[in-house]
């Protein structure tokens, strides 16, 4: 059987607030207990994400230390070139970081990008037309 990518997990540093970000661009994480540690969903196509707290990634790996710089960006395809228009501003709406505004790139999708909490670039998409 091949090799084939199956979950991403994101660190965080406050799993509610990242819980509720990712909720702003569509992602149905449930509610967590306080102290718990982690949390994962399951998209539409049967990918899964799941959010880590620091400490749980502490705890598993002893010399962990928080990453520097921006090392992966994320990109979440949309419905419709409306519906990118309309999850970046809500995320905006929220109080979070809006990097680039929605607009119509060269290579045929509507794309716009904003920051999680923890500053990771996360990409919206949708085919133009």
């Amino acid at each position: 059987m091949p090799i084939v990518p199956d979950m991403i997990g994101i660190v965080v540093a406050d799993l509610p607030r990242a819980i509720r970000f990712y909720r702003l661009i569509g992602l149905a994480f449930p509610d967590v207990a306080p102290g718990e540690d982690f949390v994962q969903v399951t998209t539409d196509n049967g990918y899964r994400i799941s959010l880590n707290s620091q400490e749980l990634d502490k705890s598993l790996t002893p010399n962990w230390e928080p990453p520097r710089g921006q090392r992966v960006t994320l990109a979440f395809r949309c419905d419709s070139p409306a519906h990118v228009d309309a999850t970046f501003r809500a995320v905006v709406e929220a109080g979070h970081e809006g990097l680039k505004a929605p607009w119509d790139a060269f290579w045929g999708q509507r794309y716009a990008m904003v920051q999680d909490p923890d500053g990771a670039v996360i990409s919206l998409f949708a085919p133009l037309g």
